[in-house]
């Protein structure tokens, strides 16, 4: 620590303290080298509250013009990376304040009036989550537009639908896609359902009680866009919730993008080749010249851990805290940040291959008649048609699947004649169904993979997604 480090940080602290910390103090207590991504939050947060205390007589005009100059400056000195962070000034808000009083004076030293770092760091925090949250929701319309086009592009093309990996009823590649996009939609909701409940400010709690100078909370609330200030000062210094509930969101969406990107990596596999992606998104091998390895999707299933991670991380930070702040709150960013890096780069790399990709189509349609597909259809023609309880309809579908699988041919491959030797009821109508197109196109009901259906909705997603800000 230089000499004027050590005078800056001891002014900070006041006279209680006649020496600086200790190297070891210094590396554990300083977040100076995290949070300084919050200096935008933090010169915003101060505008606003020196705003407020010129509004409401606690400084002068002139100590407030000369704080916003001062703020300006410092935000052009970050920005063209002229700006000295100092471990031993702990954390950006003694950072900036330091840096501030230097280059006003004593004018500087007044813009702390009437606050406190917890609930300084409280307000810019939350500052930081909903910037962000806006950030991510942006990434999740661009992934659920990316898939909407390539959902209405492949609307018609059939194959196989799974249960336990296995074959079970032949579907569209397009209504497979939208299955994404249905889930996608449901993180965006979470996080406009976290950023709601977020957007209260604890600015002008101080440090757990409130303070006795008379500040303008509702001011400095609607000054940073925030709905109104939280009610209880103990509860706004300690309140870590909105950053758990961002955490969650972001949790349960990797966990989607994960699934996403198993199936990129099965769907790429030679036993499967649905797909194949380009030079883009894949590596080669070491030693096996003739590999293409999907590394972007694998990558992308294996971030689901750090991001979740960080959920569980920050619940066991949090669980055992009385009221109102202490210092193990200072674990609550890093996790927070690495998060919120993570899903950005997850959400990009899957927009990325989704647009990449390109199907086989001829491999997924031959696939979607595998596994006896339309034994479904066939047990519903038998009910629809022959009025046959489904139980029973399911038995004799059972037969005769047994019965094709002992010949080795399809469904629609088995004669009549095999068939009502099973259930002489049956006719030739029965063939008008045990088609892959047939069974696609019969799935009509409301969400189900008909073509038409699955058009209508890629169309909707779409005229929403593009017309959205």
């Amino acid at each position: 620590m230089t000499q004027n480090s050590k005078k800056l940080a001891n002014q900070q602290w006041g006279g209680r303290f006649a020496e600086g910390p200790s190297a070891i103090m210094e590396q554990i207590n300083a977040s100076i080298d995290f949070d300084k991504r919050m200096w935008q939050q933090d010169i915003r947060g101060s505008l606003a509250h020196s705003e407020m205390l010129a509004n409401v007589g606690i400084i002068s005009e002139q100590d407030k013009n000369s704080i916003h100059q001062g703020l300006e400056q410092i935000k052009k000195e970050i920005q063209n990376n002229e700006f000295e962070f100092s471990r031993a000034l702990e954390d950006i808000h003694m950072n900036i304040e330091a840096r501030l009083a230097e280059r006003i004076g004593e004018a500087g030293k007044r813009l702390h009036t009437g606050r406190s770092r917890n609930d300084q760091v409280a307000t810019d925090f939350r500052l930081w989550v909903r910037d962000n949250i806006d950030e991510v929701i942006h990434s999740v319309e661009q992934l659920m537009l990316t898939l909407a086009l390539r959902a209405q592009e492949y609307a018609d093309v059939p194959m196989p639908g799974f249960t336990h990996l296995q074959s079970a009823q032949p579907v569209t590649f397009g209504h497979h896609l939208l299955a994404y996009v249905e889930m996608l939609s449901r993180d965006k909701g979470r996080l406009i359902d976290t950023r709601k409940r977020l957007n209260e400010s604890p600015l002008g709690a101080a440090a757990l009680a409130g303070t006795s100078f008379p500040i303008d909370r509702q001011m400095t609330a609607k000054n940073l866009g925030f709905d109104h200030p939280m009610r209880n000062s103990l509860d706004a210094v300690s309140d870590r919730d909105f950053a758990l509930e961002y955490l969650s969101a972001l949790s349960i969406m990797a966990m989607h993008l994960s699934r996403m990107a198993e199936e990129i990596v099965i769907w790429c596999s030679s036993p499967f080749s649905f797909i194949k992606l380009s030079d883009a998104y894949t590596t080669g091998s070491s030693i096996m010249p003739q590999k293409r390895n999907p590394d972007a999707a694998e990558l992308v299933r294996a971030k689901v851990g750090r991001i979740s991670g960080a959920l569980i991380g920050l619940l066991t930070v949090m669980k055992g805290l009385p009221l109102a702040y202490a210092k193990d709150m200072q674990e609550d960013k890093e996790q927070v940040f690495a998060a919120t890096d993570t899903i950005g780069l997850c959400l990009a790399a899957c927009s990325g291959m989704i647009a990449d990709l390109k199907a086989n189509t001829d491999n997924m349609r031959r696939w979607a008649g595998s596994g006896f597909s339309t034994a479904t259809d066939l047990a519903d023609w038998l009910v629809q048609k022959l009025q046959m309880p489904f139980r029973t309809a399911h038995h004799v579908t059972g037969r005769i699947v047994g019965l094709a699988e002992q010949k080795n041919v399809t469904l629609d491959q088995i004669s009549l004649a095999d068939m009502q030797t099973i259930e002489p009821k049956i006719t030739q109508d029965i063939f008008s169904v045990l088609s892959v197109e047939a069974s696609i196109a019969s799935r009509t009901s409301e969400g189900g993979t008909a073509p038409k259906n699955v058009l209508q909705a890629a169309q909707y997603w779409i005229s929403i997604l593009k017309d959205h800000p």
